[in-house]
């Protein structure tokens, strides 16, 4: 059987969870004030840096196909290598610049408010 428990009555004052912890841990009101947090990680970093690597990569085969994979003519590439690079590029600069703008507009946005 289980030992039995003492109900919890209205004047019992509630738990201290800083108890037994010295005053350096407790913050202080000054930390405590309202304002924009530091080191705000709203995925802005990762957009710019994944925007970036994804829209370069895009350049990137786009320079491939034009210049090392035997050019772009009135059908397309001439190689199968060039098709696949067509492809990649296709993929990424459309892609790559959504992110890299979305990624710029955000960090517009948090210097505005950092400002403010």
């Amino acid at each position: 059987m289980a030992p039995a428990t003492q109900p919890v009555s209205a004047k019992t004052p509630p738990a201290n969870p800083a108890a037994g912890r010295s005053d350096a841990s407790v913050p202080s009101k000054a930390a405590r004030t309202p304002g924009p947090p530091v080191g705000n990680d709203d995925g802005t970093n990762q957009l710019l840096k994944w925007g970036g690597w994804t829209f370069g990569t895009g350049i990137f085969f786009a320079l491939l196909t034009k210049f090392l994979f035997g050019g772009i003519g009135p059908q397309g590439p001439h190689t199968n290598s060039g098709w696949m690079a067509l492809i990649v590029t296709m993929m990424c600069l459309p892609f790559g610049f959504l992110l890299l703008l979305l990624g710029v507009l955000k960090w517009i946005r948090n210097l505005r408010t950092a400002r403010q």
